[in-house]
C-alpha cells in the first residue's frame, strides 16, 4: 500500500473511484507549504454514490449480531497498531505534527476502537416492570440507519475513531465527509477498516469542502443521524438543516475555555499545565485554554513565568520541538489579522504575535507562541475561539471574580482551576458552566470511556466518545412481551 498516492481518492463501496472530471484540492503539508496529494472535489453526486452505497450495505450489517460487530472492530484496532508507525507518518505530514505527538494520536485512534469493540458485548436495553399483569417490558437499541459524519483537522486519527467506531457497533452505515486539510488518514484509516474484514459499504469516505460536499451530506434525505465536529457558526446551519428534516444530530463545537490560577496554587504546576493546555497542537484544540484567569495576588509572578516559559517553546516538527505551525494559510491569515485588531484595542502582546520566520519555519504556517494581556470580557478576542497558539491573561479580585469571568463567555466547554483547597476545587466544579472541569491540570485531554461535549454555544448537548455515543448511533425501542396463563 502506497503510503500517500499522489492522488487519494473516495472510497464508495469497497471502491476507489478514479478522479474523472473532478477538480481537486491540494493536501499541504503545513509545517512547509509543500504539496502531498491531491484529492476530488466531491459534490452532491459522489454524495449521493456514498449513501446509496451505506443504504445497501447497512442493513447485512446491522443484521450481524453486536457482538461479532466488534470481533470486526478488534481486528481493525489490530491492524491499526500493526500499522501505527505508517499511520503516524501520514499524519505528522498532513497535519504538521512532530512524529511522537502523531504516534500518540495513532494510540488515542487505537485505544478508541477497542472500547467500542467491547461494547458489542454490552449494547444495554434494560427490563422493567409493567402496570399490567402477565407483561414483560423492555427496551433495546436499533440502529439509526446512515450516519453522515463530518469531521475536523486538528487530530485526524482520533477524530476519525471517535465517530466511525461508535456509529459502526451499533450497526449503522457510514458516511465520512473528511477534513480537507488532513483527508489522507481517513483514507488510510478505511483501508484498514475493510482490510480487517467491514463489509464493502459499510464505511464510506468521501474528500471534497464543507460547504460542497459536507453541505450535500447534510441536506441528503437518506442520512438519519449526523455528526458534526467544527465551528459554531457551522454547527448552527447544520442545526437549521437537521431542525427541518427532524433528524438526529450530534455537535460538539468551539470553546473558549478558561484556566483558573488561585492565590494557593503551585504557580510552577500552573505555568506547565498552562503551557501544554494553550499551545500543544499549536492551539488547535476545541479544548485549548484561551483564557487564563489569574487571581491579582499572584498575576505579576504568574505572568513572568508563562511568558518566559512561552518563550522558550521550540517551534517545528523536530522530536524536540513543543508546537508545530497551524493547518492553513488561511487561518494563519485570520489569527495575525485578530491579533493587530487586539493591539488596537489596546491589548499588550506580552510575546509573540507574529509569524515565525526563522530559518526552517518561514515557508510553514507557524505563529509564535502569543501571551495578550489587557482584554476587556467582552473584547472580539475574548469571546472568538481562533483555534491557535494564543492565548490572553484576565486579572480576577478573587474566586468569586474568576467564577463569574469563567462563565462570561458563550461557550461553556472545559475549564480547569488551579488550587491547594479541595472546598475551592469542588465548588467552581460545581459552579463553572461547562462539560468538562479539570482541577490542577490542563483543559485537554480526554478518554474513549468518557463522554466529551459542551453547555451552550460549545454543542448541543450530546456527547461522543464513551457509552454516551451510543445514544447517539441508536435508536431506543420499546418491546412489550404480553403472555398468558398457562393451562
Amino acid at each position: 500500500m502506497t503510503l500517500i498516492p499522489d492522488f487519494v481518492p473516495n472510497r464508495i463501496g469497497g471502491i476507489e473511484p478514479p478522479r474523472g472530471g473532478l477538480a481537486a484540492i491540494d493536501v499541504v503539508n503545513p509545517h512547509d507549504a509543500r504539496v502531498l496529494a491531491a484529492i476530488p472535489r466531491s459534490g452532491t453526486a459522489e454524495i449521493d454514490a456514498a449513501v446509496a452505497a451505506a443504504r445497501a450495505a447497512q442493513p447485512g450489517w446491522a443484521a450481524t449480531p453486536a457482538v461479532q460487530r466488534g470481533e470486526v472492530l478488534h481486528r481493525i484496532a489490530n491492524l491499526i497498531e500493526a500499522r501505527k508507525d505508517d499511520l503516524a507518518r501520514i499524519v505528522a505530514l498532513e497535519a504538521g505534527k512532530r512524529l511522537p505527538d502523531a504516534l500518540g494520536e495513532a494510540g488515542a485512534a487505537i485505544q478508541c476502537a477497542r472500547f467500542f469493540a467491547g461494547e458489542g458485548q454490552r449494547l444495554f436495553g434494560r427490563t422493567t416492570t409493567s402496570g399490567m399483569a402477565l407483561r414483560w417490558a423492555m427496551t433495546v437499541r436499533r440502529p439509526c440507519g446512515v450516519a453522515g459524519l463530518i469531521i475536523a483537522a486538528n487530530t485526524p486519527a482520533p477524530n476519525f475513531a471517535w465517530k466511525v467506531f461508535p456509529a459502526l457497533i451499533c450497526g449503522n452505515g457510514v458516511v465520512l465527509k473528511t477534513a480537507e486539510d488532513t483527508p489522507v488518514s481517513s483514507w488510510f484509516l478505511a483501508r484498514l477498516c475493510e482490510e480487517a474484514g467491514l463489509p464493502a459499504g459499510v464505511l464510506n469516505v468521501v474528500h471534497g469542502l464543507g460547504a460542497e460536499a459536507g453541505q450535500a451530506l447534510v441536506e441528503h434525505p437518506g442520512v438519519d443521524v449526523l455528526s458534526f465536529t467544527g465551528s459554531t457558526r457551522v454547527g448552527r446551519m447544520i442545526a437549521e438543516v437537521a431542525g427541518r428534516q427532524l433528524k438526529k444530530v450530534s455537535l460538539e463545537l468551539g470553546g473558549k475555555n478558561p484556566l483558573v490560577v488561585c492565590d494557593d496554587a503551585d504557580l510552577d504546576n500552573a505555568v506547565r499545565w498552562a503551557l501544554l493546555a494553550a499551545f500543544s497542537n499549536a492551539g488547535q484544540r476545541c479544548a485549548a485554554a484561551s483564557r487564563i484567569i489569574v487571581f491579582d495576588s499572584v498575576f505579576e509572578a504568574f505572568a513572568a513565568k508563562l511568558v518566559a516559559a512561552a518563550r522558550g517553546l521550540k517551534l517545528g516538527v523536530a522530536p524536540d520541538c513543543d508546537l508545530g505551525p497551524v493547518i492553513n494559510a488561511r487561518q494563519l491569515a485570520n489569527m495575525l489579522a485578530a491579533i493587530d485588531r487586539a493591539r488596537a484595542e489596546g491589548a499588550e502582546i506580552l510575546c509573540g504575535g507574529a509569524r515565525a520566520t526563522a530559518p526552517g519555519l518561514a515557508d510553514g504556517f507557524y505563529l509564535q507562541p502569543t501571551v495578550i494581556s489587557g482584554l476587556a470580557p467582552e473584547a472580539e478576542m475574548s469571546c472568538t475561539e481562533l483555534f491557535g497558539p494564543i492565548t490572553c491573561l484576565y486579572r480576577a479580585a478573587g474566586f468569586e471574580a474568576a467564577v463569574e469571568l469563567a462563565n462570561n463567555t458563550p461557550y461553556g466547554l472545559t475549564a480547569a482551576i488551579h488550587t491547594r483547597d479541595i472546598d475551592r476545587a469542588l465548588a467552581f466544579a460545581s459552579r463553572v458552566r461547562s462539560g468538562v472541569a479539570v482541577i490542577n491540570g490542563g483543559t485537554h485531554g480526554s478518554e474513549p470511556h468518557m463522554p466529551f461535549g459542551g453547555v451552550k454555544a460549545s454543542g448541543n448537548g450530546t456527547r461522543e466518545p464513551g457509552t454516551e455515543a451510543l445514544d447517539v448511533y441508536s435508536d431506543l425501542q420499546d418491546v412489550y412481551l404480553n403472555a398468558q396463563m398457562p393451562r
